[in-house]
């Protein structure tokens, strides 16, 4: 296992129905739980999740695993 910084750019959908899904309704849970604690750091990883979920691409993942 290689960490390729050339693919952590490279956008290619790499998740799948099953992964989108988590990631959105954990990001969506995130962001709820931010706005009432108010919690900025949640707030941007509840952000990223949601946009992970929606688009159904990783950054990460595409570095490591593909």
């Amino acid at each position: 296992m290689s960490f390729d910084y050339k693919r952590l750019f490279k956008f290619e959908l790499n998740l799948d129905d099953k992964q989108k899904k988590y990631r959105l309704y954990g990001g969506v849970a995130a962001l709820l739980v931010s706005v009432v604690t108010a919690s900025i750091p949640l707030l941007i990883v509840g952000l990223a999740m949601t946009a992970m979920g929606y688009s159904g691409w990783c950054p990460l993942c595409s570095a490591i695993y593909r």
